[in-house]
């Protein structure tokens, strides 16, 4: 062999072999390519199912109803309180007014007490009594408070507690109330106490 086929041998070779290196350098970018593919996917992959993972998305609901739940739990526990509160000192400021409606009463049946026990006047003794009575049953109805007319109506259970029956000589009397042993009195249109009655047959 020549020089010159030598020299075209050895010129083949060098191709040959950068031909193959070509191929190496662009398989391996390939690889690292479908490499760096492959790990983006599956970084979005992870931040899809991030973003729509039902069991998360759950979690954060049922913790703002609780978040709700407890704030309204204790803004209906303050009104409760504070209804209580505002209910029972009604009660005491009503009950404080009437009483303190009712002690010049007390202090007219004292002076009542006192003068009586040293006077003979029967007649100043009962007028005395009456004028008492008014003033008290006075500071009553200012209050609602109202006599049950009873007598020769009706028996109705609604108002009246029957004590007993007796026989009557006028028949439209029969069954109605032909006496009244204890008054009763409404409230504010609303009975507090029964009137006890004898019945008419």
């Amino acid at each position: 062999m020549n020089n010159k086929e030598n020299q075209n041998v050895e010129n083949t070779q060098e191709t040959t072999n950068s031909t193959i290196e070509n191929e190496q350098v662009n398989e391996s970018t390939v690889n690292d390519d479908n490499i760096n593919s492959a790990d983006s996917s599956e970084e979005n992959t992870v931040n899809s199912e991030k973003e729509n993972d039902p069991v998360s998305d759950l979690q954060t609901e049922v913790a703002v109803w609780e978040d709700k739940y407890k704030r309204l739990y204790a803004e209906f526990d303050n009104f409760r309180k504070r209804n209580m509160r505002e209910r029972s000192d009604l009660i005491k400021n009503a009950s404080r007014d009437l009483m303190t409606s009712l002690l010049p009463v007390v202090d007219d049946f004292e002076r009542a007490i006192k003068a009586n026990s040293e006077s003979q006047d029967i007649d100043g003794v009962k007028e005395g009594f009456e004028l008492i009575h008014n003033r008290f049953f006075h500071i009553l109805k200012s209050n609602g408070l109202t006599a049950m007319d009873a007598e020769g109506k009706d028996f109705d259970v609604e108002f009246h507690e029957a004590i007993t029956s007796i026989p009557v000589e006028k028949k439209k009397m029969v069954g109605k109330v032909a006496e009244v042993i204890e008054k009763g009195y409404f409230l504010h249109d609303n009975v507090v106490r029964y009137a006890k009655v004898v019945i008419g047959k």
